[in-house]
């Protein structure tokens, strides 16, 4: 099943707004879970963790910042530029 552009953009726009502020806050008391370990240790677990979010979310924010594969050309676009 492939989500369409606008459904992607949508879909980017919840998890940006809704999905990773609760992921920080997970990720913030997860760490809390821990025992005060070291510095570097710390660092790792929020690196790992920061890069972790994206793996299953990768598909929806593929290509968003671009044009409307689906949109008609505007007449911008048809345009010559002389």
């Amino acid at each position: 099943m492939t989500l369409s552009y606008k459904a992607r953009r949508r879909l980017a726009l919840v998890v940006l707004l809704l999905g990773l502020p609760g992921y920080i806050v997970a990720a913030v008391t997860l760490a809390n879970w821990i025992d005060r370990p070291s510095i570097w240790v710390e660092l790792l677990v929020y690196i790992g963790l920061g890069v972790i979010w994206i793996m299953p979310l990768k598909k929806v924010f593929l290509g968003i910042g671009q044009a409307d594969p689906d949109a008609p050309p505007s007449q911008d676009d048809t345009r010559d530029s002389h």
